[in-house]
């Protein structure tokens, strides 16, 4: 695909969130270099949620989070800009609170792994023990301040309705609210998502918009743009505001879509010039998840071998097809690497040479 100035190839992997195809999900983790993940706006974070995101996980793949049906929000939930702003943060806290389990998990492994690997001192030294427990606060510290949560100023959470095609990330307004108003599109990044507002008479970004009773910047700038046009094209079908809001945007629709009875249709139409779903994600994913030229030593070590094996067991030449597993070379000179992810049992009587052929003239 073509997306800002150059070509990239993406293969997908579809795999049912339903509870009954778990094993499905831990099989296409294990085939891919990152992981889309889908959670309703509506329902929040599932028992499967937990599942899915723990699989990833295991697997060393960071996902990227796509929030998804907001549109219910809107015409379902009847929720204000900012009924729902505050009903998201509260999503994203449950997603974040299973990737910090998740964390605490491999912290607390880590820890143990140590104690049982270290030898017993003769003589217990008692600065050392808390240098040692300094250091792995330190660490721990560290690496919760890492990539290991969602934040949508870090340009790893989408918000999106499937449904009326749309899509989009804090990336994609900070880039277009950054000429009309003058701010630094950096700054406005990191600022359009959280607890600040937008003081129109200065134009400056400040914060305690909640303490101060302010629209925070994500529904000002935001969530009310879309609201309106929900208002406009479902909820009062009003053709004037229509026509405003189209013309604001600078958009283009075919004579078909505006005359279009069915109002879900029409906001489509609107919807997939404005935000697109299809470019929001490619965007997303082409910045978040690493290139198969980008793949760990380590993880390429996990799907040469199984749990029961170690690397530096196999033979010379099976370990020497690490180096061409890391270079993904299309060579002809290169080893071709087949990855068996599934295997289905299937009756030896099914297969085509075992069925009675018919007797033909």
């Amino acid at each position: 695909m073509p997306t800002g100035g150059g070509e990239y190839l993406v293969n997908l992997i579809d795999s049912p969130g339903h509870i009954d195809f778990s094993s499905e999900v831990s099989t296409a983790v294990r085939l891919c270099d990152g992981a889309l993940v889908v959670v309703d706006a509506v329902e929040g974070v599932c028992p499967q949620t937990h599942t899915v995101l723990s699989q990833a996980w295991g697997e060393g793949i960071k996902p990227c989070l796509l929030i998804n049906k907001i549109d219910r929000l809107i015409l379902e939930l009847k929720h204000s800009p900012l009924e729902a702003f505050y009903h998201l943060q509260q999503v994203l806290e449950q997603v974040n609170a299973v990737m910090a389990m998740l964390h605490t998990s491999k912290v607390v492994e880590a820890a143990n792994q140590r104690e049982m690997f270290q030898p017993p001192a003769n003589k217990p030294d008692q600065t050392g023990d808390q240098d040692e427990d300094e250091k792995a606060e330190l660490d721990c510290k560290e690496e919760e301040g890492g990539s290991d949560y969602f934040t949508p100023e870090s340009g790893n959470v989408m918000f999106s309705s499937a449904l009326d095609g749309w899509g989009f990330s804090v990336g994609h307004f900070s880039d277009m609210y950054a000429k009309k108003l003058g701010i630094n599109a950096e700054v406005l990044r990191k600022t359009l998502w959280g607890n600040y507002f937008l003081n129109t008479k200065t134009k400056r970004v400040c914060k305690k918009a909640q303490e101060k009773g302010k629209k925070p910047l994500f529904v000002q700038l935001v969530l009310e743009n879309i609201w309106s046009v929900y208002d406009a094209v479902v909820t009062n079908r009003d053709m004037i505001k229509i026509d405003k809001i189209v013309n604001s945007l600078n958009l283009k629709l075919p004579p078909r879509d505006t005359r279009q009875g069915d109002p879900r249709t029409h906001l489509s139409a609107i919807f997939t010039q404005w935000l697109p779903l299809a470019k929001s994600t490619l965007d997303m994913v082409i910045s978040k998840h690493p290139s198969p030229l980008q793949l760990s030593s380590e993880r390429v070590e996990n799907l040469l071998c199984n749990n029961a094996m170690a690397f530096d067991s196999f033979p010379k030449e099976t370990q020497q097809l690490k180096q061409d597993f890391m270079a993904c070379c299309a060579d002809p000179s290169v080893p071709t690497v087949a990855f068996v992810s599934k295997l289905f049992s299937i009756e030896k009587s099914s297969f085509p040479q075992q069925q009675n052929r018919l007797l033909g003239v």
